[in-house]
């Protein structure tokens, strides 16, 4: 399935962010970043790129009858961002997926971090604070899916990487940033995706790929 998790607008501004943070790497101002990251530059940006271009791709895993048909709601506002949803399939149903760029690239990326973290279990430490912080603020939107305030993710991932793993906080905001979200806002309110009357949940999707990935962001910028 094919769709943009929030406005065309909204993408333009993280793929400005990116190239941003990838114009001041190349100037000299992050050299060592990425080494502390564990990842070459070009991989890196390459995933982060990615993870945009993912963003429009979901992967239906399963499907939800509804009791009743929900409405058709044109435009959704939370938190200062806007949201579209797709067109409905079929009425009474909404379609679970995952999405590739906020699910599927950043769970790849951070398994490998954690593969080869130097303190694994700070890391978990550091990812259980970021879910419980995103499953306590995460909250059901009719029309659109679980979202959690964009900036929460990336600001309490910092900040538990630098109080937990100092030494190998980059990598740390990272991980927990990107699990955390996915786990405490997505997948441990699965048992809400009735409440939400969408045409499709998307793990990974509207709601939280904007923390997602400005997790990343902030990890290289943490580095």
């Amino acid at each position: 399935m094919f769709f943009p998790p929030f406005l065309l607008f909204f993408l333009f501004i993280f793929a400005f962010l990116l190239f941003f943070v990838f114009a001041l790497v190349q100037y000299g101002l992050f050299t060592l970043a990425f080494a502390r990251l564990g990842i070459p530059p070009e991989y890196l940006f390459s995933l982060l790129f990615l993870c945009i271009a993912g963003s429009m791709i979901n992967i239906p895993i399963r499907r939800i009858p509804f009791d009743e048909e929900p409405e058709t709601m044109p435009m959704i506002s939370f938190f200062g961002m806007r949201f579209q949803p797709p067109r409905w399939s079929h009425r009474r149903e909404m379609v679970l997926a995952v999405n590739v760029g906020g699910a599927v690239i950043p769970t790849c990326l951070s398994i490998y971090l954690l593969i080869h973290a130097q303190n694994p279990f700070r890391m978990l430490m550091a990812l259980m604070v970021v879910a419980f912080v995103t499953y306590r603020l995460a909250r059901p939107v009719q029309g659109m899916g679980i979202a959690v305030p964009m900036l929460i993710p990336p600001v309490v991932a910092a900040l538990a990487a630098i109080v937990l793993n100092y030494n190998w906080a980059p990598p740390t905001a990272y991980f927990a940033g990107t699990m955390g979200t996915l786990i405490g806002a997505d997948i441990l309110h699965l048992d809400k995706l009735k409440q939400l009357k969408a045409p499709v949940a998307s793990i990974g999707g509207a709601g939280t790929f904007d923390g997602i990935f400005l997790t990343g962001i902030l990890a290289v910028l943490l580095a």
